[in-house]
């Protein structure tokens, strides 16, 4: 890999790692063709406990984020109070008094997807398509993320990369090659395959929360290396979701450059990514239990045509 030439970089892992046309010229799901309903029923099986755990950061004013692109932290305000109810305000008869709340904030502001339409790749959206026409001002008018609500459940599998390679953390700017992929899936004793939902832990988030957010949103991070993109295409996961702002090793690999995994990963392979997901729990329970697979439903909410959602992901086990 030339450091000093992303460009070829990107356009031969594109070339080789294509999925444009493999589910027909009208494909909205891009990976997630793999989750079937027969993987989907094999992973209920999973469930053994019942113990379950919410994979989400908070969503308040005390994020991660520091206003890159006029990404800000969720505004959550009050429009209906106790204090309102109390002092007979509302205006509703025999006593009856409630709460009612509103929240704005960037759909990829904290635990989130990115959907097929949110990366392009030489102005091409995913399966080819022209980015002009597919994501306007209106929009995702192809693949937006509602596409895929029904779908993201099946088999989660966790690597824990910062556990089995670091110890229990991994530094910033942390390149995760296949082979630490590898090495943690046979620490776990896990395979992976088509149709899974797999969630790398680095130890990032656990990091920031002893630490304080620092540079955590754009800054410098542990992540996949830009040399997985064949391991990514290769094993057809359904998605993949790490516990970083940006899923992939910052600084990129290259002298300049800017998420050029995704560039591959999301208009080509047509990869449902996951972002800032807390994995800290879970991977505590899989550590004492030695189990690393599990029941997972991270269903983006529909909203019409966006390219990003946020997520309450919730492993089962």
């Amino acid at each position: 890999m030339n450091r000093a030439d992303p460009e070829s970089a990107i356009a031969e892992a594109a070339a080789k790692c294509s999925n444009w046309g493999r589910w027909g010229e009208d494909d909205v799901l891009g990976t997630l063709n793999f989750l079937t309903e027969g993987k989907r029923r094999a992973a209920a099986a999973l469930i053994r406990r019942g113990v379950s755990f919410s994979l989400s950061q908070r969503f308040d004013m005390d994020g991660p984020q520091k206003g890159w692109r006029r990404r800000t932290n969720p505004v959550h305000t009050m429009l209906d109070t106790g204090t309102d109810a109390a002092a007979g305000l509302q205006g509703f008869p025999h006593g009856i008094g409630g709460a009612d709340d509103v929240i704005s904030m960037p759909l990829q502001c904290s635990t989130q997807w990115d959907g097929l339409g949110h990366i392009f790749d030489h102005g091409r959206a995913w399966n080819g398509r022209d980015a002009a026409t597919t994501v306007t001002s209106a929009g995702d008018l192809v693949t937006g993320i509602e596409h895929m609500a029904a779908h993201v459940a099946g088999r989660g599998v966790l690597l824990d990369v910062g556990r089995v390679v670091g110890g229990g953390e991994l530094p910033d700017g942390f390149a995760i090659t296949e082979t630490h992929l590898a090495t943690t899936a046979e620490a776990h004793g896990v395979d992976v395959g088509p149709g899974d939902i797999v969630l790398v832990r680095t130890g990032q988030l656990a990091r920031a929360r002893r630490d304080g957010w620092g540079d955590y949103a754009g800054g410098p991070a542990p992540g996949l290396s830009f040399t997985t993109a064949p391991w990514l295409h290769r094993t057809e996961i359904a998605a993949i979701a790490t516990d970083t702002w940006g899923f992939e090793v910052r600084p990129n690999e290259f002298d300049d450059a800017f998420q050029p995994l995704h560039q591959v990963v999301i208009p080509h392979i047509g990869l449902l990514v996951g972002e800032m997901w807390d994995l800290d729990a879970l991977a505590a329970d899989c550590a004492e239990d030695g189990v690393h697979e599990f029941w997972l439903t991270a269903a983006p909410l529909p909203i019409t045509g966006a390219v990003g959602s946020p997520v309450n992901p919730v492993a089962v086990k």
